[in-house]
């Protein structure tokens, strides 16, 4: 039998914690306490890789590591011709930000830390994830009664693939995982190069 890893997931996101069971892993769920504020000027993939980092950085500083130990962070961004767009927090931001998406295509960048402790010591990688997603012509209507719904208030970019979002979005061109805030296949391979297979991850 192969080395049994602990594999924690620092994030307090519903759907990267359902992606994770879905592929067959269980994580044990650690929400960071960094400071996930953006820097002026500073584009999408290079905030999301920091913040990943910060966010794994943060959750492994206070772990007791007594075995082998995986630890993923994430964050999600959209990126709308250079305009970086987080989580809109109120229903007015909401639809204010729809009302420029509809019709309209952006990128999902979503940055990726993955760090591994074990007997060959500390290893760790940040990739980036972009994934192209092109929006539905929403009407006002539409746009109103979907803020008012919660759900875009507490995602990146003010809209979900997996949820009420879905029937919103017509087109994706990248990996589908990526927009849901966790890269399945992208996780998958910064593990690979760490001599982590990913079929030893799953609950059997």
């Amino acid at each position: 039998m192969g080395v049994r890893y602990r594999f924690v997931l620092a994030s307090k996101s519903p759907a990267r914690l359902a992606s994770l069971r879905s592929a067959g892993i269980e994580p044990e769920v650690i929400v960071s306490g960094a400071d996930e504020t953006q820097h002026p000027g500073e584009p999408a993939p290079d905030l999301t890789a920091r913040l990943a980092e910060l966010k794994a950085d943060s959750v492994i500083e206070t772990l007791a590591v007594d075995g082998p130990t995986i630890v993923v962070a994430c964050d999600s961004v959209l990126d709308l011709d250079g305009r970086v767009l987080g989580k809109p927090g109120t229903a007015d931001a909401v639809m204010h930000w729809w009302y420029g998406m509809r019709g309209r295509s952006g990128v999902l960048v979503t940055g990726h830390h993955v760090c591994v402790l074990d007997e060959a010591g500390r290893r760790a990688a940040t990739r980036v994830g972009q994934t192209v997603v092109t929006f539905a012509d929403l009407t006002d209507d539409e746009i109103r009664s979907y803020a008012e719904t919660g759900e875009p208030q507490r995602v990146a970019g003010a809209f979900t693939l997996d949820g009420y979002g879905g029937a919103f979005v017509t087109r994706i061109q990248g990996d589908p995982h990526n927009v849901t805030g966790i890269s399945l296949p992208l996780v998958r391979q910064m593990l690979l190069d760490m001599d982590v297979a990913w079929e030893s991850l799953w609950v059997r």
